[in-house]
């Protein structure tokens, strides 16, 4: 059996008894030609490592397998497993599957240099995110982020400074990579079909600021917008030296987070590195 010879997904779902779990973060997406439209965006995948959160039955996967990928994909859901070795056999030597929480997973030393993509399980997109985008090694161990997000979340990535978005995953995101949103997901895509609309987000490596770590920039942002309605003053004077940064800097410290540019907070965070 080769890939083109395989059945719908709606059959092997149906064959298996597969149906989404809520409390896994499921959703499965079905539309072929949606699912080969977010394998493209990467770019050019043939001979290319891949790797793959939360399979499930392996629509993308199959999209991925199609496009000359090579794919490595971490599946916690056991259920899932059979159907995913089918599409093993239908591309021989192309696809690693591993049953385990991607949460615990050494990626570096089992993906390193790989494109991530993937319809990430909802409960686990933003910390898994969070994690990828905080790498210390830069250039990071990924070469680019394909990934499926309820719109909000989405928008939150790319959000510009002084917008209701903006907060500290813009920040995080956008300190040293360039992320965009590469094409929106209506709900009815899915199987079931979410409340939310979703979209895809991709995200390559930038030159990274001299002089800043992940480290200080997460608790200076974690302090910043953990009371985003307050000045300045008040939300980060339990980070030493961050007020003493906002002098040194001439920032006015009864701004609000939301009102920093990626730039200015960069900069605080330089300062505190110091």
């Amino acid at each position: 059996m080769t890939l083109a010879d395989l059945p719908p997904l709606r059959e092997v779902i149906a064959r298996h008894g597969l149906s989404a779990e809520k409390s896994l973060g499921q959703n499965f997406l079905l539309d072929g030609q949606l699912l080969d439209r977010i394998a493209r965006v990467p770019g050019p995948l043939d001979g290319a490592l891949v790797y793959e959160v939360g399979p499930g039955p392996g629509g993308l996967t199959r999209a991925l397998l199609g496009a000359g990928a090579e794919v490595i994909a971490v599946e916690r859901d056991r259920r899932c497993l059979p159907a995913l070795a089918e599409l093993g056999e239908a591309a021989p030597g192309r696809l690693r599957v591993i049953e385990g929480d991607a949460l615990a997973i050494d990626e570096l030393a089992l993906a390193g240099g790989a494109h991530i993509v993937a319809n990430l399980p909802y409960n686990v997109g933003t910390a898994l995110l969070v994690r990828w985008l905080g790498t210390t090694a830069w250039p990071p161990w990924w070469r680019s982020l394909t990934l499926m997000f309820q719109k909000e979340v989405a928008e939150r990535i790319v959000a510009r400074p002084d917008t209701g978005a903006y907060g500290r995953l813009a920040v995080l995101a956008q300190w040293r990579t360039h992320a965009r949103i590469a094409l929106p997901v209506h709900r009815s895509a899915f199987v079931p079909s979410p409340k939310v609309m979703s979209a895809v987000v991709h995200i390559v490596p930038a030159e990274q600021p001299d002089g800043v770590t992940p480290k200080v920039l997460e608790a200076l942002t974690g302090a910043a917008f953990g009371q985003r309605r307050k000045m300045l003053r008040q939300s980060l004077k339990g980070l030493p030296g961050a007020l003493g940064a906002l002098a040194e800097l001439g920032i006015d410290p009864t701004r609000r987070a939301e009102t920093l540019s990626v730039e200015e907070f960069v900069a605080i965070a330089r300062t505190l590195a110091r």
